[in-house]
């Protein structure tokens, strides 16, 4: 099983940040999950939300700012102590982590950003460990159009008949339910169809502890220590 840092050890540490994805690895994630946007230069930036303004001394879109000044923001997120980080881009992300044997989960949150979110992971050698997801369908069919070989998820609430007809026309790899929808009788049919299966919004130590016995491929957790402490138990 993939145990994702969701946007690294985000329970602990500012999320989507250097230190969060660093401590995500030291508490034994085996992969990252991360979220891939632009700024207004057109740099590839890792951060979830489209405004700044929840977990960064900041306002307004990521879109409206440069590189140069968001790197001026403190990212706390839910950070306690005064501790806080700065934004990072996606390509000093992978300078640093695409040397380690980790898999890769990498969020497009915006339309736009397919292919060059691609051409960096190619260029760094990640992709036969890498997914890339989205919420929106379109960002997953234009990275199969773009690279073909690509792998990638589908991030969905309830996945309907509809959206794995879709998936699979696209030549789609994962499905990505929310954890709270997936029993054992859907985990079966997905795999089925031909799906690998990765649950997100594992919140609650219970519900991670379902998931592993339901036996999904993966999940993403903000505390990914519990997960590896209950996969070594």
């Amino acid at each position: 099983m993939i145990n994702y840092a969701h946007r690294g050890a985000s329970e602990y540490a500012p999320e989507n940040t250097m230190s969060s994805f660093y401590l995500g690895l030291l508490q034994g994630a085996n992969g990252i999950e991360t979220d891939v946007q632009r700024t207004r230069d057109g740099e590839l930036v890792l951060f979830h939300d489209t405004t700044l303004d929840r977990v960064t001394n900041g306002s307004g879109a990521v879109s409206d700012y440069t590189l140069a000044e968001l790197r001026e923001l403190k990212v706390t997120g839910n950070a306690t102590t005064g501790f806080f980080d700065r934004i990072v881009t996606f390509r000093e992300f992978l300078e640093v982590f695409s040397a380690y044997n980790i898999h890769f989960a990498i969020e497009l949150k915006v339309p736009g950003v397919e292919e060059d979110t691609v051409a960096l992971a190619k260029e760094f050698g990640i992709m036969d460990r890498t997914t890339f997801t989205s919420f929106g369908f379109e960002c997953i069919r234009k990275t199969k159009e773009v690279c073909p070989e690509a792998r990638v998820g589908w991030l969905i609430a309830k996945p309907t008949e509809e959206n794995l007809e879709a998936l699979k026309a696209i030549g789609g790899e994962e499905l990505a339910p929310v954890a709270t929808e997936i029993t054992e009788e859907r985990i079966a049919y997905w795999r089925s169809q031909g799906f690998g299966v990765r649950a997100w919004g594992v919140t609650r130590v219970e519900l991670m502890k379902e998931m592993c016995r339901l036996g999904v491929d993966g999940m993403t957790v903000n505390f990914p220590d519990r997960l590896f402490q209950y996969l070594t138990r």
